[in-house]
């Protein structure tokens, strides 16, 4: 089974430990820690969505002019702008990057969040918009002629674009969302399902579920999301990871707040938070802690060891299906090089080694 390594990158630093100072917009930031990840053996990057953050599609084309192996995952969020055109944003960052560019769409869980950018769509119907995006974005890229739509959200006619995607048929699709019409929406359209990090039993019951409902014979590939804490001890990446619970707990009593972050409205961030509510600590080393402490917002759990209990905790992952990995760390420079020198090295190596291994054992069963 194939691997596939993605990190995250910001416009400017950022840190759940620390208060960040500084412009929202650092060029010389995106390309230090778009560098590092291509020098560390990451295969992508990812460059998130937020309502008060710079236009991911700028960051990546940032990133892109700085870089040249290193493949791009974009967040966007459906809605705000249209599908025709979306369609030709995408496929000119695509062409821009040498097709290097993959699209994570996120139709948004918090209603608050989407409000502040303008859009007052239930959660329900969000799900739906984005079904009908996805499927207006494919149809201007493989067209033969103009097309004409009229839909529940979007409605145009002779729709054309003259730049297309240099992948073909399309881009890549990753897919977020845990809901049922989530489901069901990444079973028509995901290319990738991408889950937070869940244990063994909880991820095994998802992909089971996504398997079913994906229609014939298409293949849907798996992504699994952490934030791994490493030490040269398994005491010491213990010791680190409390660390980082009472910095991210000094940071939120100094910018106010007084208790630890709710949960917020979106199904994922409802399960982080149940799941670190259950216990602290799952499947040995699955540290559930931040996902209290943070609400359960954006990836919020973590594998703890040493690099290589780390790395086959991985593999145990990937030994129910997943093939793709997002990884980022809590204090982002310095874990991205830890990653690097120290994880990603040896999670390739074993995992060659496994597959190595199931190749040996199949030809001899084959021969009995």
């Amino acid at each position: 089974m194939s691997l596939h390594i993605t990190g995250m990158i910001w416009a400017h630093p950022t840190s759940d430990l620390e208060v960040q100072e500084g412009p929202a917009f650092q060029p010389d930031h995106i390309t230090r820690i778009t560098r590092l990840h291509e020098e560390g053996g990451f295969d992508r990057v990812l460059a998130g969505y937020w309502t008060n953050a710079a236009d991911g599609f700028l960051v990546l084309a940032h990133a892109a002019a700085v870089t040249t192996r290193l493949n791009f995952l974009l967040a966007h969020r459906p809605g705000f702008v249209a599908p025709t055109l979306a369609a030709r944003k995408l496929a000119t960052l695509d062409q821009l990057t040498g097709g290097r560019l993959a699209l994570h769409v996120i139709s948004g869980g918090e209603d608050g969040d989407q409000r502040k950018d303008g859009d007052y769509e239930t959660h329900e119907a969000r799900y739906r918009r984005t079904d009908e995006f996805l499927e207006i974005l494919r149809r201007i890229w493989t067209a033969d002629a103009p097309i004409d739509h009229a839909g529940e959200f979007y409605r145009f006619e002779q729709a054309w674009s003259d730049i297309r995607p240099a992948q073909k048929p399309y881009l890549p699709i990753f897919f977020g969302g845990a809901s049922d019409i989530a489901l069901r929406v990444a079973a028509r359209h995901a290319d990738v399902y991408a889950l937070f990090g869940e244990p063994l039993a909880e991820t095994r019951t998802v992909l089971d579920r996504m398997r079913a409902a994906v229609p014939g014979a298409r293949k849907l590939a798996f992504s699994w999301s952490n934030r791994p804490i490493i030490g040269a001890t398994e005491k010491q990446a213990w010791e680190k990871a409390h660390d980082i619970r009472d910095r991210a707990i000094a940071k939120l009593k100094a910018s106010g707040t007084t208790g630890l972050i709710a949960a917020g409205q979106a199904v994922n961030s409802q399960r982080l938070v149940s799941l670190s509510q259950r216990g602290v600590v799952h499947d040995e080393r699955l540290w559930t802690a931040m996902a209290g402490v943070l609400g359960g917002r954006g990836n919020s759990t973590a594998l703890v060891g040493t690099a290589e209990q780390v790395a086959r905790s991985l593999l145990r992952y990937r030994g129910l299906g997943i093939s793709h990995f997002i990884l980022r760390g809590w204090d982002p420079l310095p874990d991205v090089a830890q990653y690097g020198r120290e994880l990603i090295p040896l999670l390739r190596e074993l995992a060659d080694a496994e597959d190595r291994r199931r190749v040996s054992v199949a030809i001899h069963a084959a021969a009995e």
